[in-house]
C-alpha cells in the first residue's frame, strides 16, 4: 500500500466580512473552504477542480499554510501541520513547495535567474560544496540552457518564467508540489511543454502533486484521481478513468457535458447534454440544503433541506449527492424532476 504523504481532514477556511458601523457585530463570513476531506499519496497527481470562486485556491494556500484553518485538519506524513507557515519547522517547509498561476508576479523583477534559484537552497543550507553544478542540474529539469544563469524574469518568455518557477520549486527537492494553475497564464503553444516537464518531473522524482486547474481536459491526460469542488464542498471524487466514463454528481455530469470537443468519437464519450443554469450563489448566502440545487436538473425536495454528506458509491469513487443511497444504489427519483 503507497505510503500518504498528505491528508486534508474536514479543512474549513471562513473569512469574515467587516461589518458597516461602530456597534455591528461580526456575523457574516465567506465560507471558502468549508469540510473539506482528501489525500494525497505518494507519487500520485490528485487533481482539485472546479469553477472560479469554488475554494480550490483557498484550499491549496491553506494546505500551503498562507492561510490558517478555521477548522479541520491538514496532515503531512501524518504530521499536524495546521497552522501558518512562519511556525512551520524548516524542514517542513523544505518539503512542501508551490509553483503559482502567474510567473510574471511571483518572480522577483529585481533578481537574476541565479539569485532566484540560490535563496531557497541557502536558506535550507543545500549544496553548500557544488552550488553551481546543482543551479545547471535545476535548468536543465526544465530543459532550459545554463546561459538563463544571468537574466533576469522580464527578459524571460512566459513559458520560460514559468519553468524558472518550476525549477525553483524543486531546489529543495521536496515530495509535495502544489500546482496553483502552472498554465492558465501561459499561450497554448507552451502550455505542453511546461505539462511535460511536470510529468517528468514526477515520474523521476516520486513527486505527489496537488494539481489545482478549472481544465477537465488537462485532468483527463495527467491526474490520478480527480476531485470537483462546488461553493468550498467537494462534490465528487474518483479514479480518473471512472471520473470520466462513469460521472456520478449532476455538477460532474454538466461540467462534463460542457467540455468543448474536436471529433464525434470524444463526443460519444461526453455524458448526456446538461445544460448550466443559473449562477453559482454567493459563498456569503449558501443555499440551505444542497448548496448545487439551485442550478440541478435533478433536485427534489430532500436536497433543498437536508446537506448531503460524501458516500462511497463503489470503491475509491465517492459523491456527494441524495440521488445516492447508503447502500450505495442509485435512487429512484426521476430524472426529469426539476428545482
Amino acid at each position: 500500500m503507497r505510503e500518504e504523504t498528505l491528508a486534508v481532514v474536514n479543512l474549513k477556511k471562513h473569512f469574515p466580512i467587516n461589518p458597516t458601523g461602530w456597534f455591528r457585530k461580526q456575523t457574516q463570513f465567506i465560507r471558502a473552504v468549508d469540510g473539506v476531506s482528501f489525500s494525497i499519496f505518494e507519487g500520485e497527481c490528485f487533481g482539485l477542480v472546479g469553477e472560479s470562486g469554488s475554494g480550490k485556491s483557498v484550499t491549496a494556500y491553506t494546505v500551503m499554510g498562507v492561510y490558517t484553518p478555521s477548522d479541520g485538519q491538514v496532515l503531512f506524513r501524518g504530521q499536524d501541520i495546521s497552522m501558518e507557515v512562519a511556525k512551520r519547522p524548516l524542514s517542513l517547509k523544505k518539503e512542501i513547495q508551490i509553483v503559482f498561476q502567474d510567473p510574471g508576479s511571483s518572480l522577483n523583477p529585481k533578481r537574476t535567474v541565479r539569485q532566484i534559484l540560490e535563496m531557497p537552497m541557502r536558506v535550507h543550507g543545500l549544496y553548500k560544496h557544488r552550488l553551481e553544478q546543482r543551479l545547471k542540474e535545476l535548468l536543465d529539469m526544465v530543459e532550459l540552457p545554463a546561459s538563463f544563469l544571468n537574466k533576469y524574469p522580464l527578459t524571460l518568455g512566459g513559458g520560460e518564467r514559468q519553468a524558472v518557477a518550476i525549477a525553483r520549486a524543486m531546489a529543495t527537492e521536496p515530495s509535495l508540489v502544489i500546482l496553483d494553475e502552472p498554465t492558465s497564464a501561459l499561450d497554448v503553444s507552451v502550455q505542453a511543454k511546461i505539462i511535460n516537464d511536470l510529468m517528468n518531473l514526477q515520474q523521476q522524482h516520486r513527486l505527489s502533486y496537488l494539481f489545482i486547474t478549472h481544465d477537465l481536459s488537462l485532468m483527463r491526460n495527467v491526474a490520478d484521481r480527480v476531485a470537483i469542488i462546488y461553493l468550498g464542498k467537494l462534490c465528487e471524487i474518483a479514479q480518473t478513468q471512472d471520473f470520466f466514463n462513469n460521472p456520478l454528481h449532476p455538477y460532474t455530469q454538466m461540467l462534463l457535458s460542457s467540455v468543448p470537443v474536436i471529433t464525434e468519437e470524444e463526443e460519444r464519450l461526453k455524458p448526456k447534454r446538461v445544460l448550466s443554469v443559473g449562477e453559482i450563489p454567493s459563498p456569503v448566502n449558501v443555499p440551505p440544503g444542497c448548496s448545487f440545487h439551485t442550478r440541478c436538473h435533478m433536485a427534489y425536495d430532500r436536497c433543498r433541506q437536508e446537506d448531503p454528506i460524501m458516500r462511497e458509491y463503489k470503491p475509491g469513487h465517492w459523491v456527494r449527492c441524495h440521488l445516492y443511497k447508503e447502500d450505495s444504489e442509485a435512487s429512484t427519483v426521476n430524472s426529469n424532476r426539476r428545482d
